[in-house]
C-alpha cells in the first residue's frame, strides 16, 4: 500500500513557499501543493490518519542546509505536530480536511511563538510494525515567517493598507538632500526575489542568534542592526564616507537591495559601499522579507552628538569663526534610519509599535556598532531609561546648537544657543503612494510647549545630561538679528548667497561680517573650505540691510562631493558691543535626473523596451560612467558602462527585458562616474496581464 500526503505551502506573493505562523494555510491562502509518497505495508485494519502526526526539524545553517545539530522539542528546533479534529489559534496542530482512496490532505496551523526559519518537514506513521516516516526531501522544505495579519502574533498591524505597504510593498522612497530642498529616490527592496529570504536567513546564522531566540523581533533587530554593518563582524556593507570608493560600489549608484544581499550570501565578505540610506534599504528588505512590518525614516538635520548631552558644541575664534579644529560635533543634513513594528513586552504597557532600528554605525551599543529597537514613544515621552540605545535616538531629533568663545582670561562666553534646528522635520514614505508623510510629532512634542518641557525635565531626571550656561556668560545680542538665504541653483552654475540684518535699536552698528563656504559631506562634516569672503555691513537704526555674496561654479566644482552639498557659516562682530552673530545653512544643488522610456507593449510574458537618457550638464567630458537599471518584477539590475559623455551630449541606452509580474510597477535607474553622482531616474509602469 502507498499513501500520498500532501504538502501544504502557504502562497504568500509571488509564489514563495512561505508560511506565515499561526496560519491555517488552507481557509487563509492559494495553496501550492506539493506531493511525495512513503512506503507502507499492508495494514487494512489501521485507520491511518489516526495514527497520523508530522515533524518539523528546523534547518539553522543556510549554507550548506544543515538541520541544527541536537533539534529539541523544548528548544523549539523540533516540533511534532499531531493530527486532531480542530484547529485552536496560536497553536500547532493539523486536521484532515479530505480524505479519498489512500490520499489525505491536511490543514496545518503554527505557533504565534515559532522559530521563523527554514524547516524540514516529514510525516510519519505509527503502525503495527512500528512507526514509519518519509524520507528526506528537500522540495518539502518549509520557510516560517512573522505574520502580521494574527492578533497573536508579536508584530500584528491591523491596518491592512499598512500591511501591504510596510510588509508586501517591494518598492520604497528615500528621502534626502537637506530640510529646505527635500529630494526624493526610489529603492528597490526586492523582498520577493529569488534567494533573497534565504540571504536574510542567513544574516542570522552570521550574527550568531541563538535558534530560541529567532522568534522574538526584538533580539532579531537587535542582532541585525548588527550584521547590517561590517564595522566589528564582517557584516553585509562596508561603509566609507571619505569620498573615496576603489574596489567598490560608490553608495549613491546602488538602486536597491538585491545585488547587495545576493553578492554578500554569495562570497561572505562585505560589500563596499553604503551611507546610511543604503545600510536603511538593506535593513527594511530583511525585516519585510521576514514578515516584520518596517518602514525607512529620514530625519532632517540630525544631530550626531558623541555623549548624547542634547548639545552640540561650535567654537568661535576671535575674529567670530568657526574653529574647526576643536569642534567635533556635527549635524548631518539628513540621516535615515529604520523603524519596525512590534510588542514590547520587555516594557511598560504602551511602549510598543513602532521602534527606532539602525544598521549605520555610528557608536557602539554594548561594544558593537549598532542601534535600537528604542520605542519611538518612550523617545518622545522622555522615557529614555528604556532599552535599547533611547539616550542616542533622542539626542539626534533633540540636541541644541551651542555657539561659544573663549576669552583672553579663559571666560567661557556663550554668543548663541538654537533650539530649533536639530530635528525640524523627521518623514517617511505615505501609505499607497510615493509622497511624504511627516511623522516629526510622532518624535517629539511642539518646540517650547509645556509637554516638550515635562520630556525633556523626564529624559533629565533619566539620565540624559542637558548641560546648563550656569558655568558660562550668555548674553544674547538682542539688537540686531541676522539670516540668509542661499539661492536655488543648477549644478555648475553660478549662485548667490544674500544676508539680511535686521537693526531694532535706535543706534548706528557696524558688522564685521564673515562668510565661510564648505563642501560638505551629508553628514556635516567639511572637505574643505572653498570660498572666504568678509566685508564691513553698515546698520542704519531701526531698518533692514541686504548684501549678496556671489559664488562662482569655477570655485566649488572641482572638489565636489557626492550629493552637491555645501554648509555655510555666517558669523558677524558688532564692533560697538562686541557681541557676535552666528548662523549656519546648508543646501544643495540641484542635478539632472535620468529620463527613463519604455516602447512596445507592457504585457508580462512579452518582451519590451526601455529606454534611458542623459544629457551631461557640465562643463567637463565625463569619465568612465555606469549606468545601472532595475525594476522588481520587470527585471533584474543590469550595468552598462560607457567611457566617455562629451560636453553637452547625450547618452541613449536600450534595454529589452521581459516583465513576469502584472501589476503597477517601478523601473530605478541611477548614474555614476567621479565628477557626478546622485542622478536618478524613475517610471512607474503598468504591466498588463496576458
Amino acid at each position: 500500500m502507498e499513501i500520498h500526503v500532501h504538502q501544504i505551502i502557504s502562497w504568500m506573493k509571488h509564489n514563495s513557499s512561505r508560511f506565515l505562523r499561526n496560519r491555517d494555510v488552507v481557509a487563509a491562502h492559494k495553496l501550492q501543493i506539493q506531493s511525495w509518497s512513503c512506503p507502507f505495508p499492508k495494514c487494512s485494519s489501521v485507520q491511518i490518519w489516526d495514527y497520523l502526526y508530522i515533524s518539523c526539524i528546523k534547518i539553522s545553517k543556510q549554507e550548506n542546509q544543515r538541520p541544527c545539530r541536537y533539534p529539541q522539542q523544548n528548544k523549539g528546533t523540533y516540533i511534532p505536530i499531531l493530527v486532531g479534529d480542530v484547529l485552536k489559534p496560536g497553536e500547532w496542530g493539523a486536521k484532515i480536511i479530505h480524505k479519498e482512496n489512500n490520499s489525505i490532505r491536511l490543514s496545518i496551523m503554527s505557533s504565534a511563538t515559532c522559530i521563523v526559519g527554514k524547516f524540514r518537514l516529514y510525516v510519519a506513521v505509527w503502525t503495527p510494525f512500528g512507526i514509519l516516516r518519509t524520507h528526506r526531501n528537500s522540495a518539502t522544505d518549509t520557510y516560517i515567517l512573522f505574520n502580521p495579519w494574527c492578533q497573536q502574533d508579536a508584530v500584528y498591524l491591523d491596518e491592512e493598507k499598512e500591511r501591504e505597504e510596510y510588509v508586501l510593498n517591494d518598492v520604497g522612497i528615500v528621502f534626502h538632500g537637506n530640510i529646505n530642498e527635500i529630494k526624493s529616490r526610489s529603492w528597490s527592496y526586492g523582498q520577493f526575489e529569488e534567494n533573497i529570504l534565504d540571504a536574510c536567513l542567513f544574516l542570522m546564522d552570521k550574527a550568531e542568534l541563538e535558534l530560541s531566540g529567532r522568534g522574538n523581533p526584538i533580539k532579531i533587530c537587535r542582532v541585525a542592526s548588527a550584521v547590517i554593518n561590517s564595522r566589528d563582524d564582517s557584516g553585509v556593507i562596508a561603509g566609507s564616507w571619505d569620498n573615496m570608493y576603489t574596489y567598490g560600489v560608490a553608495p549613491s549608484a546602488w538602486t536597491g537591495s538585491v545585488d547587495i544581499l545576493l553578492e554578500y550570501y554569495s562570497s561572505k565578505q562585505p560589500v563596499r559601499y553604503g551611507q546610511c540610506w543604503v545600510f536603511a534599504g538593506v535593513f527594511n528588505t530583511f525585516l519585510r522579507c521576514l514578515g516584520i512590518p518596517a518602514r525607512l525614516v529620514t530625519n532632517y538635520s540630525s544631530a550626531h552628538d558623541n555623549n548624547a548631552n542634547l548639545q552640540l558644541d561650535f567654537f568661535l575664534d576671535d575674529k567670530g569663526q568657526v574653529d574647526t579644529k576643536i569642534t567635533k560635533d556635527s549635524v548631518w543634513n539628513y540621516h535615515c534610519w529604520n523603524e519596525a513594528w512590534m510588542t514590547r513586552p520587555d516594557l511598560p504597557v504602551g511602549f510598543g509599535g513602532w521602534q527606532v532600528v539602525d544598521g549605520t554605525p555610528q557608536e557602539t551599543s554594548d561594544g558593537m556598532y549598532r542601534c535600537g529597537p528604542a520605542s519611538v514613544q518612550a523617545i518622545k515621552h522622555g522615557h529614555v531609561c528604556f532599552q535599547f540605545d533611547a539616550p542616542f535616538v533622542y539626542a539626534e531629533v533633540n540636541s541644541d546648537i551651542v555657539y561659544s568663545r573663549k576669552q583672553k582670561n579663559g571666560t567661557q562666553v556663550i554668543e548663541k544657543i538654537d533650539t530649533t534646528h536639530v530635528g525640524q522635520l523627521i518623514v517617511t514614505k505615505e501609505v499607497g503612494g510615493d509622497g511624504m508623510m511627516e511623522i516629526t510629532e510622532e518624535y517629539k512634542f511642539p518646540e517650547g510647549s509645556a509637554e516638550e518641557r515635562l520630556a525633556l525635565e523626564t529624559a533629565v531626571m533619566y539620565g540624559v545630561k542637558k548641560q546648563t550656561t550656569q558655568d558660562t556668560t550668555y548674553q544674547p545680542q538682542t539688537d540686531v538679528d541676522m539670516d540668509f538665504q542661499v539661492q536655488k541653483a543648477v549644478l555648475g552654475s553660478d549662485f548667490k548667497v544674500t544676508i539680511t540684518f535686521r537693526n531694532k535699536s535706535r543706534n548706528y552698528y557696524t558688522a564685521t561680517t564673515y562668510l565661510s563656504g564648505n563642501i560638505v559631506f551629508y553628514t556635516g562634516v567639511p572637505k574643505n573650505e572653498f570660498k572666504k569672503h568678509s566685508f564691513s555691513a553698515k546698520l542704519e537704526p531701526s531698518s533692514s540691510s541686504t548684501f549678496d555674496v556671489l559664488i562662482k561654479s569655477s570655485e566649488y566644482l572641482s572638489d565636489l562631493l557626492d550629493q552637491a552639498s555645501f554648509h555655510f557659516f555666517v558669523t558677524a562682530r558688532i564692533t560697538e558691543t562686541g557681541k557676535i552673530l552666528a548662523m549656519q545653512k546648508a543646501t544643495v544643488l540641484e542635478i539632472p535626473m535620468l529620463r527613463i522610456k519604455t516602447q512596445g507593449e507592457m504585457v508580462a510574458g512579452k518582451e519590451m523596451s526601455v529606454t534611458v537618457e542623459f544629457t551631461n550638464p557640465l562643463k567637463q567630458t565625463l569619465e568612465n560612467v555606469t549606468l545601472r537599471l532595475e525594476g522588481p518584477g520587470v527585471l533584474r539590475t543590469m550595468k552598462k558602462e560607457f567611457r566617455q559623455i562629451p560636453v553637452n551630449s547625450t547618452l541613449i541606452w536600450e534595454v529589452k527585458c521581459t516583465p513576469k509580474q502584472p501589476g503597477l510597477r517601478k523601473l530605478i535607474a541611477s548614474l555614476n562616474c567621479d565628477a557626478l553622482r546622485h542622478v536618478y531616474g524613475e517610471l512607474n509602469v503598468q504591466i498588463q496581464k496576458p
